[in-house]
């Protein structure tokens, strides 16, 4: 995921990834552990129950793996307590070396999880393939920050004494990750955690919670003490949830997911004063200016948009192209598109995977008919893929009215909708128009241009000329109704720590 043209490479040739998976499907899954990770052993439900996870591209059942109670999470919860002290304790240098061996081991495993991402998500195979390059950097970048956590020493100003600022483990910490992104997700959080000394339960998605599963083993395998990492797996979210936030022992809560859910934590988490960190729903413009170098443009709108089947909060949701250039901009992208191949992510040379479920489907389909309704112009696509799994086909639309849905909402899917700006001006103000300000993308050959959208653009990431911008060293991130606090980067650790100020006396 290191640039525009790597990614487009791999949706490009994803049958590539296909052939170095000597493991089957079956005997992956078999390898997956079906119960709760509490306290360093695999333990079932108190309850017995089991939750069931499905194939997105065939509806077929995957696996059926233990179904967490909230006297489960509060287990978990328990044993994160228990190991905090010690773990705090623990040298930097031996937290980041575990995060090391950590990541070592993902490299050696990366075609199993990949192969396992694409079953339980759908992704293409090469794509599923990035994620683990991806999410596998925020393991050694943590691992090596670990190590520099630092405080400052000096006089005061009165001259009266030695000032001391010390970073601290915030303490326990809570953290709930989403479907799209399996393993990254999880890795951005765990590994500063970790790194800081804090202690953690992870809640993966219930659509997506095999890969979080088969990474705790990874960390187990590795000597990770127990209860230093948790992992409870349920289709009752909320209810195993409010629980732990609750409890005064937790002192820190990370989420990503919709703006909707996190309005609610961060209500629950008032009462008892959380840290928390919030990435949430995006809104993503991608402006396109006349003196933009098209190829570049093109590019980079096709990942920025088609990445993950356009599930990803950093997706494009608008594309906002200069009237000079709006025409051939958007032949160019259709032509691009009606060239993807769609299917299970496994086959090979697939480049557009299903959507996660029927649900996201209908929402798809109700955005770009909505749209085209109210006067839109259908370049390609449009439509529910006819074929079993949860399948929309990739689309293009262009003179997207201002009053579409398709403006306002996030689409979380593989559809590229256009609207027109006739200056500099009114391709700001669009821009800005949202409630969100996750990250935003501009294509002008103009540096001065590109300066000042850095400056205007109300969002907490931008890509100048590049159309995929996420990195283990860069603090990610937004603003205004996308969330709180920063993941990755010098910055991420950060969120796991407090500072301590001392003042000693001459």
């Amino acid at each position: 995921m290191a640039s525009t043209h790597d990614v487009q490479h791999k949706m490009s040739t994803a049958n590539r990834g296909s052939e170095v998976n000597t493991i089957s499907e079956t005997d992956l899954l078999g390898a997956v552990p079906a119960t709760l990770f509490i306290g360093g052993e695999w333990t079932a439900a108190e309850s017995g129950k089991t939750l069931d996870v499905f194939d997105p591209s065939t509806g077929d059942l995957l696996k059926s793996i233990a179904d967490a109670s909230p006297d489960d999470g509060i287990r978990a919860l328990d044993a994160a307590v228990a190991a905090a002290d010690a773990w705090a304790a623990t040298a930097p240098r031996a937290r980041g070396e575990l995060l090391r061996g950590a990541f070592d081991l993902l490299q050696q495993r990366k075609h199993e999880v990949a192969l396992l991402m694409t079953l339980e998500m759908g992704k293409p195979l090469a794509e599923a393939a990035g994620e683990v390059a991806y999410g596998g950097e925020f393991l050694r970048w943590f691992g090596e920050e670990a190590v520099r956590i630092s405080g400052r020493y000096g006089t005061n100003p009165e001259g009266t004494g030695r000032m001391v600022v010390s970073q601290r483990p915030v303490g326990p910490a809570f953290l709930i990750t989403p479907w799209n992104f399996p393993l990254a997700m999880a890795t951005r959080k765990i590994a500063p955690a970790l790194a800081a000394g804090c202690t953690v339960v992870v809640k993966p998605a219930e659509l997506t919670p095999l890969t979080t599963l088969y990474l705790a083993r990874l960390f187990e395998e590795v000597g990770l003490p127990a209860g230093v990492l948790n992992v409870i797996t349920t289709s009752r979210s909320a209810d195993v949830s409010a629980p732990i936030i609750a409890d005064r022992r937790l002192r820190k809560l990370s989420f990503t997911g919709s703006t909707g859910v996190g309005r609610t934590l961060i209500t629950q988490a008032a009462a008892n004063v959380l840290r928390t960190s919030m990435e949430l729903g995006g809104n993503a413009p991608f402006i396109v200016f006349g003196d933009a170098d098209l190829d570049k443009a093109v590019d980079g709108a096709l990942a920025a948009k088609f990445r993950n089947t356009g599930q990803a909060c950093t997706a494009a949701n608008r594309f906002i192209v200069h009237s000079s250039v709006a025409s051939e901009f958007a032949r160019r992208v259709s032509e691009k598109v009606e060239a993807f191949r769609m299917g299970r992510g496994t086959q090979p040379g697939v480049t557009i995977g299903p959507l996660i479920n029927d649900k996201a489907v209908d929402k798809a389909d109700h955005l770009v008919q909505d749209a085209l309704s109210r006067g839109a112009t259908l370049m390609t696509g449009g439509h529910r893929a006819a074929r079993a799994g949860s399948f929309f086909e990739p689309t293009v639309i262009t003179n997207v009215p201002a009053d579409s849905e398709i403006l306002r909402e996030e689409i979380f899917g593989p559809v590229l909708s256009i609207v027109e700006f006739d200056d500099e001006e009114q391709a700001v103000r669009l821009a800005n128009d949202t409630e969100y300000g996750l990250v935003s993308y501009v294509f002008t050959e103009s540096l001065a241009r590109g300066q000042r959208m850095i400056d205007r653009l109300d969002t907490g990431m931008m890509g100048l000329n590049v159309g995929v911008i996420s990195n283990a060293a860069a603090p990610f991130g937004g603003v205004k109704q996308s969330g709180l606090g920063r993941e990755g980067g010098a910055e991420g650790i950060h969120e796991y720590l407090s500072t301590k100020y001392t003042l000693i006396p001459n």
